[in-house]
Parts: C-alpha cells; sequence; structure tokens
C-alpha cells in the first residue's frame, strides 16, 4: 500500500506542479507528500523531482518513469472498474475506423447498442476503404475484412469472411454457366479498380491448391455496392463476401456459381496499436464485436 501511495502522490505531484495542490486534493499535509517522494526516491536511488522555492520540475527518470506509473494507475483503475459492484464501467472517446461496405452493414448499426452498454464512452466511426495509418491518424482500432499484411500491429479474429462468386439468373441464363475458375476469362467480370483491394485477385481451391485469378470485363469500380448494384442488374459475375450477397443468394436473385473452387475463408478483424495498456472502453469494444459476430445467428438476421 505504501508504494502504491508513493506512486500515486509522484503522478499527483507531477500533475499539479506542486506539493501544496497534491496534497490539498487528497486532503493531507504537504509534508506527507514530501516524505512519500522521499521514499520513493530513496527507494528507487534516482532523483524522480527538482524542487525549488518557486516550482517543481521532473528530471530525466522522473519524466520516464511518469509515464509507467501513469499507464499502472490506468490499468489498475480499468481492473478495479471491471470487477466494480456497478458492473463494467469504461469512460472516454474511442476512434474506430472500418471499410465503407461492411461498416455501414455491420459496425455502424451496432454502435448505439454499444453506447447504450456504456453511457460514459463517446465514439467516431470513420469509414473508408483506404487502408488508414492507426497510428499517426489517432485510431483506438480498425476492422478490417481479408487477409492481413505484416504489421507491428496486434489483430484479433472476430469471424471467418467466405468469399462467393455470384451472378443473376438473366446473366448465366444469357452467357452460360461457368464450370471452372478458368471459365472465368470468356465472362463479364465486375472487379475492385481500387489498388489496396484484391491485389492479388480472385481466389479459388483448384486440385486442392489455392489459385489466384484476375478476371476481367467491361466493368470495374472502385465501391463494392455498385459492384453488387451491376450484378443484381445482371451485368456480370462478381466475387462478394457472404456477407453481402447471403440474403440475395437466399431469396434467389443471385445464384452462386464455382461453390465446389470457394477458396478457404479469410477473417474479419479488430486491429489495435497495442496489446498492452490497452483502454478498457477498446477491449469492450472488440469483445462486443467478437459476441455479436461469433454468433451465426446475427449474420442470418443482420
Amino acid at each position: 500500500m505504501d508504494r502504491l501511495k508513493q506512486i500515486e502522490s509522484f503522478v499527483a505531484v507531477a500533475a499539479k506542479g506542486s506539493l501544496t495542490a497534491a496534497a490539498h486534493a487528497e486532503g493531507v499535509a504537504p509534508a506527507v507528500i514530501g516524505r512519500r517522494i522521499d521514499a520513493l526516491e530513496a527507494r528507487l536511488g534516482v532523483k524522480l523531482l527538482v524542487r525549488t522555492t518557486r516550482r517543481i520540475t521532473l528530471t530525466h527518470e522522473g519524466s520516464a518513469f511518469l509515464e509507467n506509473c501513469q499507464r499502472l494507475l490506468a490499468d489498475l483503475a480499468s481492473a478495479e472498474a471491471s470487477v466494480s459492484a456497478g458492473g463494467v464501467k469504461a469512460s472516454g472517446h474511442l476512434r474506430v475506423t472500418a471499410p465503407g461496405g461492411f461498416g455501414r452493414r455491420h459496425v455502424a448499426p451496432l454502435v448505439p447498442r454499444f453506447l447504450a452498454e456504456h453511457p460514459d464512452v463517446s465514439l467516431s466511426l470513420n469509414l473508408s476503404d483506404r487502408v488508414v495509418d492507426m497510428v499517426n491518424e489517432g485510431f483506438d482500432c480498425a476492422v478490417r475484412v481479408g487477409d492481413l499484411p505484416d504489421s507491428s500491429l496486434i489483430s484479433v479474429r472476430l469471424a471467418d469472411n467466405r468469399r462467393l462468386c455470384v451472378a443473376a439468373p438473366a446473366y448465366l441464363k444469357r452467357a452460360g454457366v461457368p464450370k471452372s475458375p478458368s471459365d472465368l476469362m470468356r465472362h463479364q467480370c465486375l472487379t475492385l479498380s481500387s489498388d489496396a483491394s484484391q491485389t492479388r485477385g480472385w481466389a479459388f481451391t483448384v486440385d486442392g491448391r489455392l489459385t489466384h485469378l484476375r478476371p476481367g470485363g467491361r466493368l470495374d469500380c472502385s465501391d463494392g455496392q455498385v459492384l453488387h448494384d451491376w450484378c443484381l442488374q445482371g451485368l456480370g459475375i462478381a466475387w462478394r463476401s457472404t456477407w453481402e450477397v447471403e440474403k440475395e443468394v437466399a431469396d434467389g436473385t443471385l445464384q452462386v456459381v464455382l461453390a465446389d473452387f470457394a477458396a478457404p475463408p479469410n477473417g474479419i478483424y479488430a486491429v489495435f496499436p497495442h496489446a498492452r495498456h490497452l483502454p478498457l472502453r477498446v477491449r469492450l469494444w472488440i469483445d462486443f464485436l467478437k459476441h455479436h459476430y461469433g454468433d451465426a445467428a446475427y449474420w442470418t438476421a443482420a
């Protein structure tokens, strides 16, 4: 307890700039705070603060130690909040980014539910199909769909993401049904034109091996929703995620082709910069998404 009090006093003095202000906030005499700081410095064997009659400044060692102490106290507060009698109590602002199409369908509708469970949290949602620089742009968490590039970011798999070739019955009646992935070269295929998307082409399993093809056609677009609409209009074959086309496949508006060649699913991930010192609001947001996306009934009802 004494060690924790020493750390709390050190952080308070650094934040308020004086022993007197820190003592007043805690309701003790300044001498009590001074003794705690002296004991902390003696135990560590370093000088943390330079005290003059006018002000208090941090030493180099004090600045480095302060950052670690702030994280320690924040983690302690989060741990206590997570088991408090009132339940989990997260607070603060959460900045989230997600791909446009997936974000509109499967992130934005969940935000009000999350905020209803955590009334002290506010949230900003950025929808963009570019891969944002989370650290430099200040995002706490990204939802990403598909294969993840190698990076220093930490990821949690939330659900599987299966891709299928689909087309409107009218197109297949007019152009024929492809029997193998190589047949796609004879078809009008609706492809994403974004440099950041499907860079390796469409994925299939052929003779037990993962194969990528780059089919073409008269139409491409950087927006997945436009490709979806074109597909419904019978303008070609599209390679889409099940979360985009499940309802249309169920009601017959779209028909799955080449199902026997479907590639293994990739993933839907929550990505964040650091595993250590993760704010409680970020942990709860990731757990919230995992709970919903991990329920098979969610995808049929969404």
